[in-house]
């Protein structure tokens, strides 16, 4: 694939936003932590980040935040153990507390996940250092892990789970595919493994040809389009399905 020079799609975020040093400013808000950063995260903040996503998703991100303090007593700060051991009365009261988002579903979804944190604990000595030894050049990778292998951490959840915890990401938002159709990568929006992996690849170029890291890529590409230009971008079909 012959891509744009990256310099270009940074000029047009920087024209969108003020000018160069405007935009560095913007990108320097969500850099990446280092591996060893990552790594260090303990395994019930993997879960909560984890949780906090699976919750936000198709629901007011405003009304999760509101209730996460009660999340963390109630899930006891997601220790992992004490989650994967939920029982079935300790379930029932949790749909009946307005404290927190009574969705049965998701509520599940913490169970099965504090068994892979655990499960990849048990693996790689804990969560987050897979997490963080995980290469960049296969960010594609570890979404279709967590598809495979946790419960719900799919398609967005996961790529902003991901950033949520400093790994590089990039994010297929609306503005995002926009700016990937204008540059060629893409003639539609991502709809499965072959479009990420297309989308990957163009990030791969652009981090050799620029030196930034995929979360500064994914927001450059962002910021680069104009405002209402990704309006009529239609949802990408593989965030809300399964990529199995």
């Amino acid at each position: 694939m012959e891509l744009c020079d990256f310099d270009r799609v940074f000029a047009l975020a920087a024209r969108n936003k003020g000018g160069a040093a405007a935009l560095e400013a913007l990108l320097a808000k969500t850099r990446p932590s280092v591996p060893e950063e990552i790594a260090a995260i303990a395994d019930d903040r993997i879960l909560s980040e984890m949780t906090r996503r699976v919750f936000q998703a198709g629901f007011s991100w405003k009304v999760v935040d509101a209730k996460w303090p009660a999340f963390e007593e109630l899930f006891a700060g997601f220790d992992p153990r004490y989650c994967a051991a939920l029982s079935e009365e300790r379930f029932d009261a949790l749909l009946k507390d307005s404290r927190i988002v009574r969705n049965a579903a998701k509520i599940r979804s913490i169970t099965a996940n504090a068994g892979f944190v655990l499960d990849l604990a048990a693996e790689h000595g804990s969560a987050a250092r897979l997490l963080s030894d995980w290469p960049d050049s296969d960010y594609v990778g570890l979404l279709e892990l967590l598809d495979k292998r946790a419960s719900r951490v799919s398609g967005q959840a996961g790529m902003r789970f991901l950033r949520s915890i400093g790994k590089p990401s990039f994010i297929t938002t609306g503005a995002v595919t926009a700016a990937l159709i204008r540059e060629g990568v893409l003639t539609k929006p991502p709809s499965g493994r072959r479009d990420l992996k297309t989308i990957q690849d163009a990030f791969n170029q652009w981090s050799a040809q620029s030196g930034r890291d995929l979360t500064a890529i994914s927001r450059t590409l962002a910021m680069s389009v104009d405002e209402g230009e990704a309006a009529g971008q239609p949802k990408a079909a593989y965030l809300t399905r399964s990529l199995r």
